[in-house]
């Protein structure tokens, strides 16, 4: 019987880190949303609020408000936008107003058009662009962490 947890306080640990981390990483990325979302994560992550207290606040659910807190951590946690933050020299203005829209804020092609005044294909062909530089970018971050390379260090 005492087999069986042998690797638990340090699988434990680890979760814990795991989690904590990612807890941060959220509360530090709050500030690039804007409008109902920013005040949501506030109140859940820095003001320490349950879903069942923001749903009542806000006349919905308990199950819609974690499905939605859920859904905003998800866009927070993903590391997209922060990416291409890091290499903005490389997108206009508009290019990097069209990324935020989709990736931290969660629009839709034809919500960015009209607030863009442009068409969906043009945002649709900016989203392209955006999700190749992605996608190269990616592939670089994975080749430097090969163990070949780490092997060469």
């Amino acid at each position: 019987m005492d087999n069986i947890y042998e690797n638990a306080p340090f699988d434990l640990a680890k979760a814990r880190n795991d989690y904590r981390s990612q807890i941060e990483i959220l509360k530090s990325r709050i500030d690039l949303l804007a409008g109902e979302d920013k005040v949501l994560m506030t109140m859940y992550l820095k003001n320490g609020c349950s879903c069942r207290q923001m749903a009542k606040l806000a006349h919905i659910s308990e199950t819609n408000m974690a499905r939605k807190i859920h859904k905003i951590a998800e866009r927070l946690v993903n590391s997209e936008y922060i990416t291409l933050l890091k290499n903005r020299s490389e997108f206009s203005k508009k290019e990097l107003g069209i990324a935020r829209d989709r990736f931290m804020l969660g629009k839709s092609m034809k919500k960015i058009a009209g607030k863009n005044n442009t068409t969906y294909y043009g945002i649709r062909e900016t989203l392209r662009k955006i999700q190749i530089f992605l996608n190269e970018n990616n592939d670089e971050s994975e080749q430097a962490e090969s163990p070949c390379e780490m092997a060469a260090l």
